[in-house]
């Protein structure tokens, strides 16, 4: 049977299921296209769970390394976690829910199976009907819609030759399903998906090598960032091998878990542990969804669009992390909106992603704007450097997390904001206030001027403006 509508959507993960709400918010027919579960990676195997994983390592490794240090006395801590797998699954389930009850709200008809585009056919002169195949077996679904829009995502890539077994050798996908903690493990790649894994792992006791291609961890944060992030994670216990290349060759699992070598500034070293993670970057989902039956270009593994997200196929739209670019849920959302946006007419703001805030969930936390002082530099800014550390301000040391800074780089000439960087408690949440400031293309001066309550952890933000002119008071 063909169906008919405005807009057909096909992938249900954060970008997805977000346009297609404004899609039916601005009155389009509107159907998503989903084989898994409603909420994509982020909900089931990414942002949430991981989060959810995070949150309880951090309080278990606060119980039992630092309650006294609190003045509580807990005796003997012990960590149950297949409760924390239940308590990470309860979470999903319950935003799974709260999903599945905005599409019935909205209208939306959402479709179980695999959506295809095909080419021009007796259903439209035009590439860009879908058919479904459907989950439940029955016959394919024919959708018609005036307009499409490819959210298909991503999944993890792997390196050649380091086979995910999903019992040794994992990827992030198995690494949430595990129902024992290992002793110990590599993890291959420092990236911000590794850096969370490590933190997380280490602070659940489990001992924890990292080993990194580049010569520093979260390679596209600030330098500073970067080597505060080790410097705090190394004390913590954290193992790591900077400029490593794995030998995947030498790959090797069995009763003695998992052998490995890599090739390091001094020659070849040998790794050892019970488990790997590999985590090195994802790759989108471009395949067998009919591309080949459009003019749609895919270059380097990624849908190619234009600031509206129109593929060549001017009715045919892609965004989040098939398009490449900041592979971020909250990216997703707003690229998804600004398709619908275009497709009714509204003429949407280009996105500036120089604006997007970017987010570590490591312990400690990372967060960011902008250009770091190095980019800041090679694009020939004459900069201006403001950093002021959690240590003078008071909420950090009542939390007993003074580690870490905010350091705001600033262009001498036009006093223009270029980029804010931290790392430190709770920074996720406070890097809006310098998202906001950048989109309102706000100076350093405005920062320091606005009235920070004290004692709050914010604080450190109208410190490190002041101190972009050497005026911080508690420096």
């Amino acid at each position: 049977m063909a169906q008919n509508y405005d807009v057909v959507i096909m992938g249900g993960g954060t970008g997805g299921y977000v346009a297609a709400i404004r899609s039916a918010q601005l009155g389009l027919k509107t159907a998503i296209v989903e084989k898994g579960n409603l909420g994509g990676t982020c909900l089931h195997k990414g942002c949430i769970p991981s989060k959810a994983l995070l949150r309880s390592a951090e309080v278990y490794a606060t119980t039992k390394n630092h309650a006294a240090d609190f003045g509580v006395v807990t005796g003997d801590v012990s960590l149950d976690f297949s409760r924390v797998q239940q308590r990470k699954q309860a979470i999903v389930d319950q935003l799974h829910a709260g999903v599945q009850g905005l599409m019935k709200k909205g209208k939306i008809d959402v479709y179980e199976g695999i959506g295809r585009i095909l080419g021009p056919s007796i259903f439209s002169p035009n590439a860009g009907t879908v058919s479904v195949e459907m989950a439940n077996g029955e016959e394919n679904e024919m959708l018609i819609p005036n307009n499409v829009i490819i959210a298909t995502g991503s999944r993890p890539r792997s390196l050649p030759g380091l086979t995910i077994d999903g019992e040794f050798v994992m990827s992030s996908d198995e690494a949430l399903q595990m129902q024992e903690l290992p002793k110990s493990i590599l993890i291959v790649g420092g990236g911000v998906i590794g850096i969370e894994w490590a933190s997380m792992l280490n602070d659940f006791g489990v001992e924890v090598t990292v080993i990194e291609y580049a010569d520093r961890i979260i390679p596209t944060e600030d330098k500073d960032v970067s080597k505060e992030m080790l410097k705090l994670l190394s004390k913590k216990g954290v193992k790591f091998a900077i400029g490593a290349k794995v030998m995947a060759d030498t790959l090797e699992t069995g009763d003695n878990g998992v052998t490995i070598q890599a090739e390091v500034k001094d020659g070849m070293e040998t790794f050892n542990a019970e488990k790997m993670l590999v985590s090195v970057g994802r790759q989108a989902n471009v395949e067998n969804i009919g591309l080949e039956n459009t003019d749609i270009i895919v270059e380097k593994g990624f849908i190619q669009v234009k600031p509206s997200f129109q593929t060549k196929e001017s009715h045919i739209y892609a965004i989040g992390d098939v398009i490449g670019g900041l592979q971020l849920a909250h990216v997703a959302s707003h690229e998804g909106i600004t398709a619908v946006e275009h497709i009714k007419g509204n003429n949407p703001h280009a996105i500036n992603y120089d604006l997007v805030s970017r987010c570590v969930y490591s312990n400690p936390e990372a967060a960011s704007v902008g250009i770091t002082e190095e980019q800041a530099k090679e694009k020939g800014h004459d900069v201006k450097v403001g950093k002021f550390s959690f240590k003078a301000i008071g909420k950090a040391l009542v939390y007993g997390e003074s580690d870490g800074f905010v350091k705001i780089i600033a262009d001498k000439e036009t006093n223009d904001i270029l980029g804010v960087h931290m790392i430190g408690p709770h920074v996720t949440d406070m890097i809006s206030e310098a998202g906001l400031a950048m989109v309102l293309d706000a100076t350093p001066w405005e920062i320091a001027e606005t009235i920070h309550p004290h004692p709050t952890l914010s604080e450190v933000m109208g410190e490190a403006a002041l101190a972009v002119d050497g005026k911080a008071i508690h420096s």
